[in-house]
């Protein structure tokens, strides 16, 4: 298990025990934070489960595969090097800590 802290845009923050073998946004969704839509159930086809991972957080996280990368490009607002799909994060105890802020929007 991960304890994983997400930050709505206004600042508002979620601590939450997400279980190993879930997705950051599975952790999001089943426990209600708002920002978080995740249209397409985790497939990587849109990317309104879009968020900044924390800088720290960058060089920790798996590399993004193409279908991650070609999905960012249609994401509100994309950092090129904070910008993640929380669908395609699995969470282990490797994540505990993990702190992920909410863009503006999703679209």
């Amino acid at each position: 298990m991960a304890k994983i802290t997400y930050i709505e845009h206004n600042g508002k923050e979620h601590v939450i025990d997400v279980p190993n073998g879930l997705t950051v946004m599975e952790g999001a969704r089943d426990n209600g934070v708002p920002g978080i839509e995740a249209d397409c159930g985790g497939a990587c086809a849109c990317s309104t489960c879009h968020v900044y991972v924390a800088a720290d957080w960058v060089d920790r996280l798996p590399k993004k595969d193409a279908m991650e990368e070609d999905m960012l490009d249609f994401a509100w607002q994309p950092d090129p090097l904070r910008s993640r799909l929380t669908c395609q994060l699995k969470v282990s105890d490797a994540l505990d800590g993990l702190v992920v802020q909410l863009p503006e929007k999703q679209i």
